[in-house]
């Protein structure tokens, strides 16, 4: 027996997407829609990777309830990126109202009225998601780059939120108030998508996982907490209990991520049974790994289903910057990481930021303690990279990505690419025995 949500969309498989204009004022003629997705003309869906447009020919957002699609809000040339609130009375979206504007992102509520315009950007702002606290997270495109931002919804200054070269663009909020994005990795420099968190302050940003797969795209939490993803092979999930991706068994075919949960088991994906067929929305069952069609289109690819329903609000992360033009970074040991290091091996660190040109620029270096430790003072807000070094000089171990630490954070990491799942050993780093200061980096 379909699940309940499903026996609204279809009765049976629906071969191509009919819809009719209606007016943004008023509602859809059999009540709110149960879900909202995006049509495209040509979906580009790693053209952000590169700052550039992932619909080059237009999109519409549109509602599917009752068997049909329609047009859902009315006086934009474009619209995109549909995100709904917690709530589930209001969206977020990215809209034009000419094909020559910017993106902007806009609100309005799911009944119908009036769109508000939340941002002012002088290039595109896409990508909106709600935070908790009456704060929304986009991605602005600055200087040919998209950065992270976090502002009121009353349309207050933002704050920028990702300080590493190159783009990130977010794909949820997670329940315990992370920011979920994605950006190449390594950050800043590589040229295949892989999925981070950062808090709401831009503080704390790490890899979701440090095994770093072949493509990791579009996460989204489930209803078991997971995060799924569109991978190389198809989907995979991070689960809290293991420290690696894991892969899921599903139909042949691609898939484009943003899964959406509706119960345990039960999802809406975006697939297509090859690289010449379009993108389509489609019922996943896990349990019988089977799909079932909901909506496709012969013109287009229909992208980013959202369900417009109440969920829980995700909790509102406490900032805990100082008012400091710095941040300090206590590196527990270094010895303790993925990779392969020799005990004793390692004897300073050098840390780098990039200059006006993005050149790598050393900031200064550190003694590493026999136990691996080190404690530094960085500059906040700017990208970081660390290099381990031997007696020699030579290099142990180098970042190949960026990251970054804002201005009033600190910060205890537990080694060198040691990833976030590890917790530290249940002793006083020798750094901190020796002094309390941290050594100055400039």
């Amino acid at each position: 027996m379909r699940r309940l949500l499903f026996t609204l969309f279809f009765l049976i498989a629906i071969a191509e997407t009919v819809w009719h204009a209606v007016p943004a004022q008023s509602a859809p003629e059999k009540g709110l829609p149960s879900l909202l997705y995006t049509s495209a003309p040509t979906y580009a869906g790693e053209a952000w990777l590169r700052g550039g447009e992932r619909f080059p020919a237009g999109a519409q957002v549109l509602s599917f309830a009752g068997g049909k699609s329609r047009a859902w809000v009315g006086g934009f040339a474009a619209t995109a990126d549909a995100a709904v609130s917690f709530d589930g009375a209001r969206v977020l979206f990215a809209g034009k109202k000419q094909l020559k504007d910017s993106w902007q992102i806009w609100e309005v509520a799911v009944l119908g009225g009036e769109a508000k315009k939340i941002t002012k950007c002088a290039g595109d702002c896409v990508r909106p998601f709600y935070l908790p606290g009456g704060r929304l997270v986009y991605s602005e495109k600055i200087q040919g780059r998209f950065v992270l931002q976090g502002a009121p919804l009353d349309g207050g200054p933002a704050l920028p939120l990702s300080y590493a070269p190159g783009n990130a663009v977010p794909t949820d909020v997670l329940r315990d108030g992370r920011i979920l994005f994605e950006a190449a990795y390594p950050m800043g420099s590589g040229t295949r998508p892989e999925i981070y968190t950062v808090y709401s302050d831009g503080s704390g940003v790490e890899s979701y996982r440090c095994d770093h797969g072949a493509r990791r795209q579009a996460g989204k939490q489930n209803a078991t907490g997971d995060i799924v993803f569109a991978s190389e092979t198809g989907l995979a999930r991070f689960t809290s209990a293991l420290g690696k991706e894991v892969a899921m068994s599903v139909p042949a075919g691609d898939f484009a991520g943003d899964v959406t949960s509706v119960t345990a088991g039960t999802y809406v994906v975006v697939w297509r049974p090859d690289e010449k067929t379009r993108w389509s929305l489609n019922e996943w069952d896990a349990a019988t790994n089977s799909l079932m069609p909901i909506v496709a289109a012969n013109d287009a690819d229909l992208i980013q289903p959202v369900l417009v329903q109440p969920r829980p609000v995700p909790n509102q992360h406490p900032s805990g910057l100082h008012e400091w033009s710095y941040a300090n970074l206590l590196c527990l040991n270094t010895y303790t990481t993925k990779d392969k290091i020799a005990a004793g091996s390692v004897v300073a660190a050098k840390l780098y930021t990039t200059d006006e040109k993005g050149k790598s620029r050393l900031l200064g270096q550190s003694s590493v303690e026999a136990d691996g430790s080190f404690y530094v003072q960085v500059p906040g807000d700017q990208p970081l990279q660390i290099e381990l070094l031997d007696a020699h000089g030579k290099t142990v171990l180098r970042e190949r990505g960026w990251w970054w630490m804002r201005k009033g954070e600190q910060r205890i990491c537990v080694g060198c690419h040691a990833g976030p799942e590890r917790a530290p050993e249940n002793a006083v780093p020798a750094v901190l025995v020796k002094s309390v200061r941290p050594v100055v980096m400039k």
